[in-house]
């Protein structure tokens, strides 16, 4: 799916919205999430984690992802490899902008 502005869906952004369509809290998803995997690791917190991209699911979530929010796995691999393009991006413009400043204190 893509956004307003015609670019691709980030998997914080997809998880958040169908997790809304569907009137699931982030506690209820991670409680699917237990139950499925048949694990007690996954809290509210990390389901929140995943929705603002402080981390990004592995292949082995976003499998139990598909399952728990009914969604293709497919669709849910493609949102999380273009957070992480992004976020690749931002990481190296904040590296560009930190090398380009310290080469001007150097050359000044």
């Amino acid at each position: 799916m893509e956004t307003a502005a015609g670019q691709p869906e980030t998997i914080g952004a997809l998880i958040a919205r169908v997790r809304a369509e569907q009137g699931v809290t982030q506690l209820r998803l991670a409680a699917r999430l237990c139950a499925s995997a048949g694990v007690s690791t996954v809290t509210r917190h990390e389901v929140s984690r995943w929705e603002r991209e402080e981390r990004i699911p592995t292949g082995y979530w976003l499998s139990w992802l598909a399952l728990a929010l009914d969604t293709p796995l497919e669709a849910l691999e493609r949102a999380a490899a273009t957070a992480r393009r992004q976020r690749r991006h931002v990481a190296r413009a904040r590296w560009r902008a930190i090398t380009d400043g310290v080469y001007r204190r150097v050359a000044s």
